[in-house]
C-alpha cells in the first residue's frame, strides 16, 4: 500500500519543514514493512509538498505512525497536513 499525506507549507517555514519531515521519513524507514518513501514538492505551486510512502501493508503504516519516536518528530508537523484520505491499496503497476 501506499500513504501519501500532503501539506502546505508557508515558504518562509519550507526550508525547516523539508529538514524535519526529512527526520521524519528516516525515522519511518527504520519501521518494519516500510518498503520506500519519498518527500516531493510540487513544481508549479511551491507551497504543496507531499510525503508519500510504500509499505508492505495498512497495518505497517499505522503501526509505524503510532511509534513514539515517529509521533515525537511526526505530531507537530501534522499541523500543515491537508485533511484527506491517505492511505491508498495498489489495485495495479508497471
Amino acid at each position: 500500500m501506499i500513504a501519501i499525506t500532503r501539506y502546505r507549507v508557508p515558504g518562509e517555514d519550507a526550508d525547516g519543514f523539508a529538514a524535519r519531515m526529512t527526520a521524519v521519513l528516516r525515522t519511518l524507514s527504520a519501521s518494519p514493512g516500510f518498503r520506500s518513501g519519498r518527500l516531493a514538492r510540487t513544481v508549479d505551486e511551491p507551497g504543496l509538498w507531499a510525503l508519500v510512502t510504500e509499505w508492505d501493508g495498512a497495518g505497517h503504516y499505522r503501526r509505524a505512525l503510532g511509534a513514539y519516536e515517529v509521533r515525537l518528530e511526526f505530531v507537530p508537523l501534522a499541523a500543515m497536513a491537508v485533511d484527506e484520505p491517505g492511505a491508498y491499496e495498489i489495485v495495479s503497476s508497471a
